[in-house]
């Protein structure tokens, strides 16, 4: 196995741990830290919308939409987990530490379409100044066909050169579509303005054909 291989599978586990005992350690943010509620949202949204730009004629859009009240987290995606496949989640909103910033988001989720089945996931990141590692992870037991179960995720470091640039590296495990790698590996550029980000990421560019996503989101 590759060293970036050993990299992705460690980051992975050390997420997957933090997502089992969070609730052990970690607090929920409450409304009244910082500032007045009145002075804050009661929910906070954000679209992001992912073009895969992937060889052989597998290209598609990818939309998730989340929605956030306090230590409430609500997310709806579709053509995430497969092709033609929604999936809607609930989850519970953790953060602790201030230089040192830990965010976990453990949910459960059910998937619909073409998949059908069940999916326990964790979102989570730790930031410190301009250096970031996140992760997106789920394993969705799949209803219909057991055989049709499978691991999700997606981790990627960054760091913010520029308070509106970013450079850093990913790598995904997926069904949605099908590559020689069973691991993709890549780069990344941000672009930021305001409410708006913009990121290119390019997975295997070793290949004679890699595969691009290109990322719009917005928060509002």
């Amino acid at each position: 196995m590759r060293p970036t291989h050993h990299f992705v599978s460690l980051c992975c586990v050390i997420l997957f741990s933090t997502c089992g005992w969070s609730q052990g350690t970690l607090t929920p943010v409450p409304a009244s830290v910082s500032t007045s509620t009145s002075a804050q949202p009661s929910w906070a949204y954000s679209l992001t919308t992912d073009g895969y730009i992937v060889p052989s004629g597998q290209s598609y859009v990818s939309p998730v939409f989340t929605a956030d009240h306090q230590w409430l987290h609500l997310e709806a995606r579709y053509n995430y987990e497969g092709q033609r496949t929604g999936s809607l989640w609930g989850g519970y909103n953790f953060s602790v530490g201030k230089k040192l910033q830990l965010s976990v988001t453990p949910m459960i989720g059910g998937v619909f379409g073409d998949l059908n089945g069940i999916a326990p996931g964790c979102e989570a990141s730790l930031t410190y100044k301009k250096l970031e590692f996140s992760s997106t992870s789920e394993y969705v037991f799949d209803t219909s066909h057991k055989a049709g179960s499978f691991f999700y995720s997606w981790p990627e470091v960054t760091y913010s050169l520029l308070d509106w640039l970013k450079l850093g590296f990913v790598a995904q495990h997926t069904r949605a579509y099908h590559t020689p790698l069973n691991i993709q590996r890549g780069m990344l550029v941000g672009f930021s303005y305001k409410q708006w980000e913009f990121t290119t990421y390019v997975f295997d560019p070793e290949l004679s054909q890699p595969t691009t996503v290109l990322e719009l989101g917005v928060s509002f």
